[in-house]
Formats: structure tokens, sequence, C-alpha cells
């Protein structure tokens, strides 16, 4: 927050805030890291190099079942894990974007409130309402 400027709300804070105060959980953060991490070049240049790094060592273990096995069970368990922790900033990110969405409807004069909380509708009330909204955009 710049100096000078005042909260509107004691209990809303900036993201920068949170994470400086530790506003995420433990495994919250985790996740965001990891699944930054995961992102990065040098990350994809690593994982790359151990690819190489295993398939230079098979003509010294003569292509053996072992050998075979090291690099199936490393990548089976590296994306098992990898499911579950983008999963995790996922569902996050989603519930950030509605809550920013639904501010952002309910702030508007002009916004139907109708339309917050959509994600939770069954997927026929979902098709009516964008139906509604495509007929609204062309008259």
């Amino acid at each position: 927050m710049l100096p000078g400027q005042e909260r509107t709300s004691p209990s809303l804070r900036t993201t920068a805030e949170l994470h400086h105060l530790g506003g995420a959980t433990g495994f919250s953060h985790f996740a965001n890291w990891t699944a930054r991490a995961a992102g990065r070049p040098v990350t994809f240049a690593l994982c790359c190099l151990i690819i190489l790094g295993w398939a230079v060592t098979g003509p010294i273990f003569h292509y053996s079942d072992t050998w075979q096995l090291i690099i199936n069970t490393g990548t089976t368990i590296i994306t098992f894990l990898m499911v579950f922790l983008i999963q995790n900033t996922q569902n996050r990110d989603g519930a950030a974007l509605q809550a920013k969405l639904d501010e952002l409807i309910r702030a508007t004069h002009d916004a139907r409130n109708a339309y917050m909380h959509t994600e939770e509708l069954p997927e026929k009330e979902l098709d009516k309402m964008r139906e509604d909204c495509e007929r609204k955009a062309e008259s």
C-alpha cells in the first residue's frame, strides 16, 4: 500500500502483504513455490539433463530392467505428486478469480447480481444465462 493510502477494510490485504505475513498455509505456500519452480526454463533444462544422463548410462547398465525401472518410477512419482500440487494452485487461482469477478459484478451499477456465483449452477441454467447474454448482445 502506498504511503497516505487507507485501507477500505482492515480484513483486505494485498498479495504481497499476505505473502509477507504468511497468509498462505504451509501447503499452499509450498504448492505455489513448486508450481512456479516447475514452470521455469531452468527446471525444464535440468529435467532434460537428467533424462540425457539416464540415457547415456544405458549402455553401461546394458539397458537392464532396473535401468528402465529407475526412470519409470522417478517420472511416475514426480507426475503423481505434481498433479496434486498443480490442482491445489488451480483451485485457489480459480476461487480468487471468481471472487474478483463477483466483486466487479457487485460494484457495477448496471450488472445483474444474478450472475454472481454462477459457477455453482447446473449446466442447463448456465446455458440459459449464456444464451440470454448472447441475445442481449445482438440487440
